[in-house]
């Protein structure tokens, strides 16, 4: 038998009336919007624990109501537009960022598509809708996000802003690449783009288990497609200011917030579906009880799983420093895409080999001796390029390097140095301070004044 699943079966999905399909989407959009206010505050009070702080405790009980009352302060502040702005797209931007993060949830399942609930008196899935090609749908919705953010820093008509959009630009091509290879690997276990589909496959074991070199480069790639600390470059108040947001204040810039909190939503919940088993029980609860996966239980495992995921995010912001934008492109070009394109042909060539009966021994034994001979190759290509690196250093004297060759100072590229500084001891200075200039003429002239007077 094929490992590969059969034709998806959508036929579940389109047939709810009109308003069940209000009401669904509605409930979406609430969704997001109730975990980003409650994501905000256990935020602010997880980084507050971490720091010995006490974060936010008037509004509410708990300071609970701490994010709902910043979003009506932001609405209530003065919506300010620079005179240098692009005015069309500098107002479009916002909406632009923060449409397309609402639009993906909307094929992520709450629930077992064949587990119908009954919503006055209709019997419908717990899944807003489903495609054959889902998972495209999700990353073209990702893609199309990022326009926000590089026409909010295009149209600030300001440096940094645009410098914060570039930046995004960068980050998002650098670490989409590495997320589809990710992604390519489940469909390759699953045998659909379908989220329903990718779900129910993973009913023995889930693809975290299967797939664990793919669910770690997506939880590195997703950190980045969020701009999220420790690869929030494109808004680095250390160097940028603000970055893409700097010239944004009022609902403008509460838009990009929301937006950002959006996003971390839509890829957690991304994550659960393709590698966490999606609204499955875990693993000792399925065990023993039956009724686990049935009814609205499904929902409350699938909510958990997120918020365990954006407590990673929290988790991540709380800790690691910020990283130098070069590290970012190092990371991305040079470590994840090739990790990820060689985790998947591993892959590829693992189903290639299930599909032709050979059993798992087989299977262990060919993708063992590749990845050994992978590795050896790349030692004896290491070792000679040392070999050659430190033949051409022996040869050439190293460049010396001018901080100001461009006319204003500029810091040195990885393997250059600054030149040393001349030191001067104090008494050198002592002695060019009474030797001449200005104070040693007014001391003159006041000795001269003074012999005068005498």
């Amino acid at each position: 038998m094929s490992p590969f699943l059969a034709a998806e079966d959508l036929s579940m999905f389109g047939r709810d009336p009109w308003w069940l399909v209000v009401i669904k989407a509605v409930f979406c959009f609430a969704f997001l919007m109730v975990t980003v206010l409650f994501s905000i505050v256990w935020e602010r009070k997880v980084v507050a624990w971490m720091q010995l702080r006490i974060g936010p405790n008037r509004h509410g009980p708990w300071g609970m109501l701490q994010s709902l009352a910043d979003g009506i302060k932001l609405m209530l502040k003065e919506d300010v537009i620079v005179k240098r702005a692009d005015k069309v797209v500098y107002v479009l931007a916002p909406i632009v960022a923060a449409i397309p993060a609402f639009m993906a949830i909307a094929v992520i399942p709450f629930g077992p598509a064949g587990n119908e609930i009954s919503i006055f008196g209709h019997r419908t899935t717990m899944q807003l809708t489903d495609l054959p090609i889902a998972m495209l749908y999700i990353l073209a919705v990702a893609s199309v996000g990022i326009y926000g953010i590089v026409l909010a820093g295009w149209s600030s008509g300001s440096t940094y802003p645009l410098l914060g959009g570039l930046r995004s630009c960068a980050q998002m091509i650098s670490y989409e690449i590495a997320m589809g290879a990710a992604f390519a690997s489940v469909f390759l276990y699953s045998g659909s783009m379908s989220t329903s589909a990718i779900v129910e496959a993973q009913q023995d074991r889930w693809y975290i288990v299967l797939l664990p070199v793919s669910f770690l480069i997506y939880i590195v790639t997703m950190v980045g497609e969020t701009n999220r600390a420790p690869f929030d470059m494109p808004e680095s108040e250390g160097d940028l200011v603000g970055g893409f947001n700097t010239e944004y204040s009022s609902i403008k810039f509460a838009m990009f917030m929301l937006a950002e909190y959006v996003n971390m939503v839509t890829v957690s919940a991304v994550s659960v579906t393709l590698f966490l088993g999606g609204w499955r029980a875990p693993y000792p609860v399925s065990t023993f009880w039956e009724g686990a996966n049935h009814g609205w239980w499904p929902l409350l495992w699938f909510v958990i799983k997120v918020q365990l995921l954006l407590f990673f995010f929290i988790w991540l912001r709380g800790t690691l420093p910020r990283v130098r934008y070069d590290q970012l492109m190092k990371l991305g070009w040079k470590v994840l895409i090739p990790v990820s394109v060689v985790w998947l042909m591993l892959v590829a060539t693992v189903r290639t080999l299930r599909n032709e009966n050979y059993d798992f021994a087989d299977i262990a034994l060919y993708v063992g001796g590749g990845v050994l001979a992978l590795l050896l190759l790349s030692f004896v290509a290491d070792m000679f390029r040392e070999r050659t690196k430190a033949g051409a250093q022996a040869a050439e004297e190293p460049a010396g390097f001018d901080a100001m060759a461009g006319g204003f100072p500029v810091p040195p590229l990885p393997g250059q140095e600054l030149p040393p500084v001349p030191r001067r001891s104090p008494r050198r200075e002592r002695e060019l301070i009474v030797s001449g200039g200005p104070d040693t003429q007014s001391d003159g002239s006041l000795d001269g004044k003074e012999a005068s007077d005498g």
